[in-house]
């Protein structure tokens, strides 16, 4: 199949279960809505480091990971999948979590650097590019976290998503899959430009 009919989508994340529904796992956590609406099941590649999982819909074959190298090493992982699928950085779609975007707002770029994530510096310097699409996920941050950053941020991200936020990360993700269903090489300026304006606090 022409690689131009096919998406290759990575969440990132960590795998193990304690990590489960933590706020630094929205990358699986979206990979995991995909499968759901489309059911479609995971399976682990080790070839890939990465849990697979692939489906057509419209036409186009998607292509999902789930690498379980831990976040920080995740571009260990894209690297391999790059590698086997014989692919160029700017075919793949980087799906992540982003500490500094409000709660609820999407960034989606189709370049550039790490924005100070562990997952996407991993990927820059395996790849040795910074040229790939990613969409970032807004989870905040808690006012408190000015006094102690450090240690506050790695509570906030590996923190438990609360009730109110699996709400506005339902919305998010819904808005996600829905671009990412309809973008294609001619409408990528628009999509981005729709999906960067999207607030998931907001009640419409």
């Amino acid at each position: 199949m022409n690689k131009k009919a096919e998406k290759f989508i990575i969440g990132l994340g960590n795998p193990e279960d304690k990590y489960k529904n933590t706020r630094h796992n929205l990358g699986f956590l979206l990979i995991e809505q995909l499968l759901k609406r489309h059911n479609s099941q995971i399976i682990l590649k080790n070839k890939l480091k990465s849990y697979y999982s692939e489906f057509h819909f419209e036409g186009i074959k998607y292509n999902l990971f789930m690498p379980n190298t831990y976040m920080n090493n995740s571009g260990e992982a894209v690297k391999a999948i790059l590698d086997w699928y014989r692919l160029e950085a700017q075919q793949l779609l980087i799906i992540v979590d982003d500490i500094d975007i409000p709660l609820g707002k999407i960034r989606f770029r189709d370049r550039g650097g790490s924005g100070g994530h562990n997952g996407l510096k991993s990927i820059i310097k395996n790849l040795n590019s910074e040229e790939f699409k990613r969409i970032r996920i807004g989870i905040g941050t808690p006012p408190s976290i000015e006094k102690n950053k450090d240690h506050n941020t790695v509570s906030h991200v590996l923190g438990r998503i609360s009730k109110d936020e699996k709400e506005i990360f339902e919305k998010v993700f819904i808005r996600i899959i829905e671009t990412i269903e309809k973008l294609n090489m001619n409408n990528e300026d628009s999509i981005i430009y729709e999906l960067n304006s999207f607030h998931g606090t907001n009640n419409s």
